[in-house]
């Protein structure tokens, strides 16, 4: 029988004593990928295919675009999300341990919704960042303390903002950053901005991502532009400016494909960096080759 460090080996996917990060973009488990996968009777149906590298990381990261719900409609085609509970297994089967909930979708399912979200998430063992909780998780002694902002939370549907739901302000972000790097933790960022279907970052997204940085987080994790947009270095840390989407069914051009992100940390800085294509198919996401070279 094939070990699974030698089958996981065999697919590009490394395990060193240092901790791994895989990142991922945009998810949506509501609308026809939540209907699919209802249908088919499969909740881990929209993420298993990317789920090998989820599994061998130790910390799995994604946006969730869709808040849980325990009343429908789940299967509206507008543009308000409300996932399945039964949904809450495509992250946990695919290996994935910590979500960021701050998006302009976080609100979708109401204020009861966004408090059974956060209860179910935490149930079933993942890190909820984004809404006021303590997303820390600690890996080979480190603390990995998850920070996210969202440039929009009220996705047209609300007059005020929820307090626990971080915006987009690098002042007050560089300060949260800093606060957490005098404690000792080391810090990922998760930032929901730019222009949709866009493949270059903005000016707000720049400033952001070069803010928190020079604060002390350790890498950036970008989405909402429903593309891949570049990466690049800022002081050694890798900034992700959009992930894309990792599932979702929308169809304007470029939203089928997606990025994961693979930060391999030593002493609680990225020692070296990569990235995966994925793509969406049939309202599943799937790994499309091997992941490219460290840098």
């Amino acid at each position: 029988m094939i070990s699974r460090r030698t089958l996981l080996s065999g697919l590009g996917f490394v395990q060193t004593a240092a901790v791994r990060v895989v990142c991922g973009g945009d998810v949506m488990l509501a609308r026809w990928v939540g209907r699919k996968a209802a249908e088919e009777k499969d909740w881990l149906r929209p993420l298993r295919g990317v789920a090998p590298a989820f599994l061998s990381a130790d910390i799995g990261l994604v946006n969730l675009e869709s808040p849980f719900s325990e009343t429908g409609p789940y299967d509206r085609t507008d543009m308000v999300f409300r996932a399945r509970p039964e949904m809450v297994e495509a992250l946990t089967g695919a290996g994935i341990n910590a979500v960021s909930l701050a998006n302009n979708h976080v609100r979708d399912a109401g204020a009861e919704g966004l408090e059974y979200t956060i209860k179910l998430l935490e149930k079933n063992g993942i890190a909820v960042a984004g809404v006021g909780r303590e997303a820390v998780i600690e890996r080979q002694g480190v603390k990995f303390r998850i920070l996210a902002y969202t440039y929009d939370q009220r996705n047209g549907n609300w007059t005020s903002d929820d307090a626990r739901v971080p915006g987009l302000d690098a002042a007050l972000a560089a300060a949260d950053v800093a606060a957490a790097r005098a404690r000792g933790e080391t810090v990922i960022v998760s930032m929901h901005a730019g222009w949709e279907y866009q493949k270059k970052a903005n000016a707000q997204q720049r400033a952001f991502a070069a803010a928190v940085v020079k604060a002390g987080a350790a890498c950036v994790a970008g989405h909402h532009p429903h593309v891949v947009q570049e990466a690049e270095e800022i002081g050694g840390a890798p900034v992700f400016y959009s992930l894309g989407n990792l599932v979702f069914d929308q169809r304007d051009p470029g939203t089928g494909e997606g990025l994961l992100a693979e930060a391999v940390f030593e002493g609680g800085r990225v020692a070296r960096w990569r990235t995966l294509k994925t793509r969406i198919t049939n309202g599943a996401a799937r790994l499309l080759h091997k992941y490219e070279e460290f840098r």
